[in-house]
């Protein structure tokens, strides 16, 4: 049982929340929003992109990598549709890429030093160029990976290829269409 003192104590801590909650909420109405989005966005010249196949330096061995990826990156283009997709020859930008390495490594250990987990990790080298302004815009590594169930075979591995190529796709698209 609380004493009075305490009660009191928690009444005031309880009001003193509610009340800065409230003037922050005051203070955003108030003010408006102060979050921008100036500076987040492609230029307006910018309106369409050509996305030609990755090349596969990686060694990896699936021949089907390149398609793969370059397929999922142009599908995430496609569903954000911030850029038109386009050929070569009529687009404002091009995004080319090079599948570096596909490094495989135990990412989970279990009881007895049995890896019940593997990991994927997909390194690719981007350059994303602004065409009618005739410039690089950046060009940099994009790494990441996927877990999968160690002693599922191919089957399993391509489920961690899948992931990798999947976050991979996303941080490119959001370093292409927002990193301005």
């Amino acid at each position: 049982m609380l004493s009075r003192l305490q009660m009191t104590d928690y009444r005031l801590q309880c009001t003193t929340i509610f009340s800065c909650v409230l003037l922050s909420v005051f203070c955003i109405q108030i003010s408006g929003c102060a979050y921008s989005f100036s500076g987040a966005s492609v230029p307006p010249h910018l309106k369409t992109i050509a996305i030609p196949i990755v090349d596969d330096q990686s060694g990896y061995g699936d021949p089907a990598l390149r398609q793969q990826f370059t397929t999922e990156l142009v599908n995430r283009f496609l569903s954000d549709n911030t850029l038109e997709l386009t050929d070569a020859a009529g687009a404002d930008a091009i995004l080319k890429g090079v599948i570096v390495s596909v490094n495989e490594a135990a990412s989970v250990v279990a009881a007895g030093e049995q890896v019940t987990q593997r990991r994927l990790t997909v390194t690719v080298r981007m350059t994303f160029q602004d065409i009618k302004q005739r410039k690089t815009v950046w060009e940099k590594n994009f790494s990441n990976w996927g877990d999968f169930a160690s002693g599922g075979g191919a089957t399993q591995r391509s489920v961690g290829l899948e992931e990798a190529i999947r976050k991979l796709t996303e941080d490119i698209l959001n370093d292409t269409v927002s990193g301005w």
